[in-house]
């Protein structure tokens, strides 16, 4: 028996005309006229990956909503230790929050502040004091970081068992990661991130185009009666696009490689930053496409190059070359006549040019 699974979007009947038998019926109907897609299904190990890096991803945003807690409850407690300090949770924070919280009234000594700042916040003692003077902190507030700590401690834990679990999945795709981490802005949790969503073998996709559509990088086609509506993207690609929208992010301030800088630079003056972003992670998806198709290392190019029609190709290869061509003599031109000045001067007086030596 040959099971597909498909989205139930496309074998969704007619509204208002529709119920279990019509279903079934349209369904089948679909089926045997070989209408319905089937759903990409990875491999049993990619799958297994995908839970755990999925999972993890969830941990992540849950740590951060216990963070935001966190500081919530400083701010109620009228200590404004975030307008000083670069991270709240850092070492020096940490240490001046517990002796907030160890204190039975709301009385604090300076010289015990100040000792226990570290590094470049030791030149800040005064501003971290005037942060947290006047500071008005019960048991209610303590009670409560204290459980939101010793959740994030646990978080914090769970993520590492999870990192170790991680390490030996990915074992077998170590290859792969190594090429994917030579692409600007990805690094090894994003390209195991990456290769746990769309796996090694892009066989079931044709070309990059349908694996940018499957990830919902791709606008959508959406015109009526010669009137183009909302082109956005699609919802699809939950865990992906946000893996790729930071590999994104990183890439445009990639000073090392700065072919997607320049392609972000020049799509946000046109588009905005938003659509910007969104073109750079297709890119970015693209070359992860022909990486893992090519086991190439990542290679600056641009898209036509990779999934424009032969046809295409054949005509745009002489207008690139006339392009560089033109380029050149440009070059030449402009490199001759400054030979041409700093080497000949004007004899005005007999209304000619004579050599710079003579």
């Amino acid at each position: 028996m040959n099971v597909t699974i498909a989205n139930p979007k496309w074998v969704k009947a007619v509204k208002g005309n529709k119920d279990d038998t019509k279903d079934s019926k349209w369904i089948g109907d679909l089926f045997r006229l070989g209408l319905v897609p089937g759903s990409y299904i990875p491999c049993k190990p990619i799958r297994i990956l995908r839970e755990f890096t999925r999972y993890r991803y969830k941990l992540t945003s849950c740590r951060s909503s216990e963070k935001n807690r966190f500081q919530n409850a400083l701010t109620v407690c009228n200590v404004a230790l975030d307008s000083v300090v670069s991270d709240i949770f850092g070492k020096s924070a940490t240490s001046v929050i517990d002796y907030l919280i160890e204190q039975s009234d709301n009385s604090i000594k300076h010289e015990e502040i100040a000792s226990r700042l570290l590094r470049s916040l030791k030149k800040k003692s005064d501003r971290v004091i005037e942060s947290i003077e006047g500071y008005q902190m019960t048991d209610s507030p303590k009670y409560r970081m204290r459980l939101v700590r010793a959740h994030m401690d646990y978080i914090t834990s769970t993520m590492k068992d999870i990192d170790t679990m991680l390490d030996s999945l990915i074992a077998p795709y170590e290859n792969a990661v190594q090429l994917l981490c030579t692409i600007p802005g990805v690094d090894r949790n994003s390209a195991i991130t990456v290769i746990s969503e769309i796996g090694t073998d892009m066989t079931p996709f044709s070309n990059s185009k349908r694996l940018c559509c499957w990830a919902g990088l791709t606008p959508g086609n959406n015109e009526s009666a010669s009137k183009k509506k909302s082109v956005r993207i699609t919802r699809a690609g939950v865990y992906l696009n946000p893996a790729l929208v930071q590999v994104a992010h990183a890439a445009v301030k990639s000073d090392k490689s700065p072919y997607y800088k320049q392609k972000y630079e020049r799509i946000k003056k046109r588009r905005g930053k938003k659509r910007a972003i969104i073109a750079i992670a297709r890119m970015v998806l693209t070359a992860i496409y022909q990486i893992l198709s090519t086991g190439e290392v990542w290679n600056p190019t641009d898209l036509y190059k990779i999934d424009m029609p032969e046809l295409l190709k054949e005509r745009h290869c002489p207008l690139l070359s006339f392009t560089v061509t033109s380029s050149l003599l440009w070059v030449c031109e402009k490199i001759v006549l400054w030979l041409i000045l700093l080497w000949v001067k004007p004899d005005r007086d007999k209304n000619r040019y004579v050599l710079a030596g003579a």
